[in-house]
């Protein structure tokens, strides 16, 4: 069953292929998405400024998301399967391990802003968070945001175009 679909090829569009262009419109796009997170936050930030529609210590999220950001995206891909890096205290390991570290700290904070929406503002709102639940989606969409913005960053270009 594993090797059912081996021989299954997608057909290939010329129209498509990215070619020299694949590292700039990754990072682009990498940097909108995260544009887009940190505007949506600052928007909620600026339209709820009292503590109690919009609790300051929920920006921590994402102050951590972008944290994650810079440590999925500070490591190589050839670094982590061991083709260039083999100086430094750890070596392949370590950078697998900060690599590993990122996403965690990344999927933490996409949990941890759920949860800011769900349990804050959706599940058990009090009537003060009822009336402003887009403070909570602006929370958990700006780490969405920043976190798709470090996977297209980190996934979407390729090294081949670096050499």
């Amino acid at each position: 069953m594993a090797g059912c679909l081996d021989n299954f090829q997608w057909p290939k569009c010329e129209c498509i292929e990215l070619g020299d262009k694949r590292n700039a419109i990754a990072s682009i796009s990498a940097g909108l998405l995260f544009f887009a997170g940190w505007w949506v936050i600052i928007d909620a930030a600026i339209q709820y400024p009292e503590q109690a529609k919009l609790h300051h210590a929920y920006h921590t999220c994402g102050v951590i998301s972008t944290l994650a950001m810079f440590m999925i995206n500070a490591v190589s891909n050839a670094q982590v399967r061991g083709d260039t890096y083999s100086t430094g205290c750890l070596g392949q390991t370590g950078a697998r391990v900060w690599l590993f570290l990122g996403f965690l700290l990344g999927f933490g904070a996409l949990i941890a802003s759920c949860w800011v929406l769900f349990g804050g503002y959706v599940v058990s709102p009090s009537a003060l968070h009822k009336q402003n639940q887009y403070a909570g989606v602006a929370v958990f969409l700006q780490n969405a945001l920043i976190f798709f913005s470090a996977i297209v960053f980190k996934f979407g270009r390729t090294e081949d175009l670096w050499e």
